[in-house]
């Protein structure tokens, strides 16, 4: 797949999973990608959640993001972003996220980027082939 292969079906597919680490534990949670571009995969959570304090601990992540039909794995690294424009872009694009901003203040909301991603794709039809990896 070529690089705009990749991010279309990012963006097309943005349920995934991301893997981070808690002191050698390996943590795993399905997450709703807001977006992939040139620059990175864009997420957010909350500054009270465990998955904030892992990123701030260990900045290396991968993110498994699935259809029927192909499997693409990123491996990356997390970077947390202040750009308050973003934050509201994000607030407006998913309004059931307001609530909980209400409660905790929008300081709660944490958004960050992998950037210096790694890709590699799984299809049936490559299953048995070794696994190659492209940078994004």
């Amino acid at each position: 797949m070529s690089r705009d292969e990749i991010l279309e079906f990012l963006n097309a597919n943005p349920g995934c999973h991301l893997a981070t680490m808690e002191g050698d534990k390996p943590r795993v949670r399905g997450m709703f990608m807001y977006r992939a571009d040139e620059e990175g995969i864009i997420f957010h959570t909350g500054a009270f959640k465990s998955l904030y304090s892992q990123l701030q601990n260990y900045k290396n992540v991968e993110v498994c993001f699935n259809s029927p039909d192909k499997q693409v794995r990123v491996a990356g690294v997390a970077e947390v972003l202040g750009d308050e424009d973003l934050k509201k872009e994000i607030l407006e694009a998913r309004p059931w996220l307001k609530p909980l901003m209400g409660q905790q203040g929008e300081d709660a909301l944490i958004v960050f980027r992998v950037t210096d991603c790694v890709v590699s794709v799984w299809t049936m039809e490559t299953n048995l082939e070794r696994t190659t990896y492209v940078n994004l």
